[in-house]
């Protein structure tokens, strides 16, 4: 079975992230004929030349205004992998949706433009996924058509970014010049930069490797639970490790004790499943299993809490402040949580600390902050099992922030 890689594409508005990944759907055999034909009606009707930015810019909205608003999951694979390519908008308004991709993401591809060079918002981008613990990125340096394909102009805007990037601790497992519009190093290498020795975009994207390794411990999110046929079928996708027809689990936080009986998934039954997979598993043993639940090994000494440290940004107009009641979501888990402590507030334009224990956070600032929930949640260190480890905050479904975990407290 092909691995399944979640990447998120995020930059500044207008340096061509829609355009790229347009350009990796034709150059892939990704989309139907019927599909492409619609692209050139709607450009036609607009009074453009054919863009393969309306191959991911679906709403009408974003069509007239030329810009991404929401994000888009696109599926395509190559022989190697199969890919789920999160379009993150760009424009500083739209950054709660662009948050919202990259907490899905497993790795990140970060687009600049190098005709215009690092922009605030290139900056702002880099550090939401520094903050968020998406430290696998590639550089794309898009527009390389209209510097001539110079090597001196690419080599200099690949250093301001470098120079920023080091700041956050960010090292990008590639750093690519393409033309996405002129489909110039995407799939394959061109002859218009001999220069460049590295990998074509896609052979980078092919790099990526997925999280979900079996060398970690067995961590089961249940994302819901189903009555069919007199069976009750427990579902999720495994965040990591694997589980096997007979295994004897935990139920947390309740700590109960079960046993898989069947392993289901589409279209029949398996004998073991790894982290990665969505299944859905039938239990033996005295439990009652729920959303939000978390199955893990018998002999696993993971403890529920209900207190941990994380850094967050923050996204709302409102300021964060001290004994602020929020709702929390990681994983498939939702608790009330207020906030303990401040300990840190920072500039997310300058990286600069401005305040230490601090009464509140304001819009666009990140800080490291103690929360305690009203019920026990299972969480993890982000560094160990992301999936656990990442979480998003709201009030009354509206989204506050987002951040990672870094220390579970007792």
């Amino acid at each position: 079975m092909k691995e399944t890689v979640k990447i998120v594409i995020v930059g500044h508005v207008d340096h061509g992230k829609s355009t790229l990944i347009g350009r990796l759907l034709l150059d892939t055999d990704s989309l139907p004929k019927e599909k492409v034909e619609e692209i050139k009606r709607i450009s036609k009707e607009l009074g453009k030349e054919a863009e393969l930015a309306y191959l991911t810019d679906q709403l009408k909205e974003e069509r007239e205004q030329s810009i991404t608003i929401d994000t888009t999951q696109i599926f395509f694979n190559t022989k190697r992998k199969n890919f789920v390519i999160i379009d993150a908008p760009g424009h500083v308004e739209f950054i709660k949706n662009m948050m919202t991709g990259a907490a899905h993401a497993e790795a990140a591809v970060l687009i600049i433009d190098t005709h215009e060079g690092v922009q605030e918002q290139t900056r702002r981008h880099a550090y939401i996924l520094h903050m968020l613990g998406l430290d696998r990125v590639v550089a794309v340096f898009n527009k390389m058509d209209l510097v001539d394909y110079r090597q001196d102009v690419f080599e200099r805007v690949k250093g301001d970014f470098i120079t920023f990037a080091e700041t956050l601790g960010i090292t990008p497992v590639h750093m690519v010049p393409v033309s996405a519009r002129e489909g110039t190093n995407i799939s394959k290498k061109s002859s218009k930069m001999r220069w460049y020795k590295g990998e074509s975009f896609l052979k980078a994207l092919e790099s990526m490797e997925s999280k979900a390794k079996m060398e970690r411990p067995l961590r089961f999110p249940i994302q819901d639970v189903y009555e069919i046929d007199g069976d009750r079928l427990i579902a999720g996708r495994i965040t990591s490790g694997a589980i096997t027809e007979g295994q004897r689990l935990t139920v947390l936080p309740s700590s109960t004790d079960a046993t898989v009986d069947e392993i289901r998934i589409f279209g029949g039954r398996k004998h073991q499943a790894q982290g990665g997979e969505n299944i859905a598993v039938t239990l033996g043993g005295d439990h009652s299993v729920m959303r939000g639940n978390v199955l893990v090994d018998h002999d696993e000494k993971l403890q529920p809490t209900n207190r941990f440290r994380g850094n967050i940004f923050w996204i709302s107009e409102r300021p964060l402040q001290l004994e602020s009641t929020m709702t929390l979501r990681c994983s498939t888990q939702e608790v009330n949580c207020a906030v303990e402590r401040i300990e840190k507030r920072v500039d997310t334009s300058t990286l600069e600390v401005i305040g230490e224990n601090a009464r509140e956070l304001g819009i666009n600032e990140s800080g490291t902050l103690v929360f305690k929930t009203e019920q026990p949640i299972i969480v993890e260190n982000f560094a160990f099992i992301e999936e656990l480890g990442r979480f998003v905050v709201e009030q009354g479904h509206e989204l506050l922030g987002a951040g990672i975990i870094t220390e579970t407290l007792r």
